[in-house]
């Protein structure tokens, strides 16, 4: 596949007087350059959002250049996924949103109909269900822009905490993901959280937020030291750290002990693309009796379980992807309560012209880095 280029090129709009700068990616391993459009008309259910900033996944570039194995929008789009801005213009059927609003804006929509298994995509970046062509048509454009045009199920409003630093509040994409896994878990307060890939974008968010949620104490495990004790020193004394052997027995033992003896509640499996379960073993063996396995990464080899292992113990293994809408709101009562400090984010931030430098920067993240594009300028 063709790498992308980047190209900031001013293009004049088709028609209309009133214009806004997007970046455009001429489909996977295409040209990616800022053009100028139309600015997108409200309709029914929707939402325009006047964007201010959009973090940046890891691997964004290696999105764009089409290497990565995702059911891309066709044709030429605008890439970006979570997001924050002003809301400028709501259309008709929208009841709970006010124009001049801050919003947090994020990817994962599901249709609304009554079945049993409704269509879902994530806006800017990609299908995820096998019926979810037409949808993805319908809203491939997504965030790295300085205006978009949104369906209203995927604003959430920041009620309190809607006048924090543009880019803390940005750096919540970073939480949401997490958030949905341990919420799917069942994680409560007083328990013990393990987070396998403590070291990456998510799973270091994932060790802040056990904490948040009232873990006694939670095991941040990886193979980067450096980035394990960085990760350490930002969650607290309730923090322990775990560097990986590979070795699955050592390594589930070591999570024990690491855990007072008694074992793990919660185990959230947040590794890369890893081609090696060792890791993601070593936590399920972790698990004290009854306790839980969330899987969230994107392990590319098989999970081999023992049978008889799980059915003895009473483990549960929970594959989830995403989060729920009322995530959200459970963020922003975090930080809103102070439970949640988002200042212990090391956010870099990028002007709009720079994305290519905020993607080749957002390729080099690890622990609790962000990084985050500015849209208000050109």
């Amino acid at each position: 596949m063709t790498r992308s280029s980047h190209e900031v090129v001013k293009t004049p709009p088709a028609e209309s007087a009133f214009v806004t700068q997007a970046w455009r990616l001429q489909g996977p391993g295409g040209t990616l350059r800022i053009e100028s459009t139309s600015l997108p008309a409200v309709r029914s259910g929707t939402v325009r959002v006047r964007m201010e900033a959009t973090p940046i996944l890891s691997y964004l570039k290696r999105y764009t250049s089409g290497d990565r194995r995702y059911w891309y929008p066709s044709g030429t789009f605008t890439p970006g996924t979570n997001g924050l801005g002003i809301v400028e213009e709501i259309g008709a059927d929208v009841y709970h949103v006010s124009v001049g609003q801050r919003v947090f804006l994020h990817p994962h929509l599901v249709a609304a109909e009554n079945v049993a298994e409704p269509a879902q995509i994530l806006i800017g970046m990609a299908g995820i269900s096998a019926d979810s062509g037409p949808m993805l048509a319908a809203w491939g454009d997504g965030t790295l822009s300085q205006h978009v045009l949104m369906p209203a199920s995927v604003l959430a409003p920041l009620e309190g905490i809607e006048t924090s630093d543009v880019d803390q509040l940005a750096s919540l994409g970073k939480f949401s993901i997490p958030l949905g896994g341990l919420l799917r878990g069942r994680f409560a307060a007083g328990e013990t959280l393990l987070v396998n890939g403590a070291t990456g974008y998510f799973g270091s968010a994932a060790v802040l937020l056990g904490l948040a949620l009232g873990a006694e104490r939670v095991i941040a495990a990886g193979r980067a030291a450096d980035v394990l004790e960085q990760v350490k020193a930002a969650g607290g004394p309730r923090v322990q750290s775990v560097v990986l052997t590979g070795d699955v027995d050592a390594d589930a033992k070591a999570f024990k002990d690491a855990a007072g003896g008694r074992g793990v509640h919660l185990a959230f499996d947040q590794v890369g693309v890893a081609s090696d379960p060792s890791s993601t073993l070593a936590s399920l063996k972790s698990l004290q009796r009854g306790g839980r396995l969330v899987l969230m990464g994107s392990m590319t080899t098989p999970l081999p379980l023992t049978y008889a292992e799980v059915l003895a113990n009473d483990w549960e293994v929970i594959g989830n992807l995403m989060y729920r809408p009322g995530a959200f709101r459970t963020l922003a009562s975090l930080v809103r309560s102070g439970q949640l400090d988002l200042a212990k984010v090391r956010v870099r931030s990028f002007p709009m012209r720079e994305l290519p430098q905020a993607m080749d920067h957002a390729a080099k993240m690890r622990g609790l880095d962000c990084t985050v594009v500015h849209l208000a300028e050109g």
